[in-house]
């Protein structure tokens, strides 16, 4: 086998929570995170020529050592000594710089694929101690599934199967650093933090009100006060029908929590219309073992 595609799920987060500014300048996190369908194909072939070579469907993105996929590569050859090369070519779905974990994601997959390829025998946890070192959300996009995360992201404990849901994502036409909004971000200013206890028992008992009551994400009071209308749309989802709805990640996509596919698609046209967005999309949370194409 010297060729493999590998599905590149994205993230959103059930809940975010900032505890502690560290020493070194980064934030201790308390999170909820959910892999969703929503995906990118990230193409895989092993190569003779040492280079490590990459191409997408979006010309813009770089191919070079600034793409986070081109990092993981480069770290996998290193840390396992394998010779030879690699080519990946990336079909993005996700949309980019939109707290959806696109690029960790494009990352975990070059990880996983080329951990098949080469015929490393490396444990899932083994190759989640290498993604730590490319990108906090690492090593979540190569577990998938439901987790708390701890730390800066990087500390996973697994938990139950989150229910089956369909997801309305809207992304604003804007593009957010994560960088930023954390350096703006004042502790004492945060007057509202998710109920992540309360998330943790309705999750291991699927007690589904217990786990929408209590959503939030502490990154909205900056990420929402920059930019007015990801509060819009979350208002809008929530009158078109949604559960709930949060921002994800350090923004700006939007996601919706629905029960019917049919009011998610009906809800996603209206507020790609209403809002002119450019990227907006119905899918569901990842059930492990379960294929579903989105």
């Amino acid at each position: 086998m010297d060729t493999i595609r590998v599905k590149a799920l994205a993230k959103i987060n059930i809940s975010l929570d900032v505890l502690n500014k560290l020493e070194n300048g980064y934030h201790e996190l308390l999170m909820v995170m959910q892999s969703i369908n929503l995906h990118d194909t990230v193409i895989i072939t092993k190569t003779i020529d040492p280079s490590i070579k990459i191409s997408t469907n979006k010309m813009w993105l770089p191919t070079n050592h600034k793409n986070i996929a081109y990092q993981a590569a480069e770290l996998f050859l290193k840390e396992t000594s394998t010779s030879g090369g690699v080519y990946i070519d990336i079909l993005k779905r996700i949309p980019i710089s939109a707290g959806l974990g696109g690029g960790s994601s494009d990352a975990a997959a070059v990880l996983v694929g080329l951990n098949k390829l080469a015929k490393t025998h490396l444990t899932k946890k083994e190759l989640m101690k290498i993604g730590v070192n490319i990108g906090a959300d690492v090593p979540f996009c190569i577990l998938r599934g439901t987790a708390l995360a701890e730390g800066i992201g990087e500390k996973l404990t697994i938990l139950p199967t989150f229910p089956q849901t369909y997801i309305l994502l809207a992304k604003p036409n804007v593009n957010v650093s994560t960088k930023s909004v954390f350096k703006e971000l004042v502790l004492s200013n945060i007057k509202k933090h998710p109920n992540t206890d309360k998330i943790l028992l309705g999750i291991n008992t699927q007690n589904k009100n217990l786990i929408y009551n209590n959503m939030y994400n502490v990154l909205e009071t900056i990420t929402g006060v920059r930019h007015p209308k990801i509060l819009d749309i979350k208002q809008e989802m929530l009158s078109l029908g949604a559960i709930n709805s949060l921002m994800s990640g350090s923004g700006p996509t939007v996601f919706g929590i629905f029960d019917d596919e049919e009011t998610c698609s009906k809800a996603a046209k209206k507020i790609k219309s209403h809002f002119n967005l450019k990227e907006v999309f119905v899918t569901s949370t990842y059930l492990p073992n379960v294929r579903k194409e989105q």
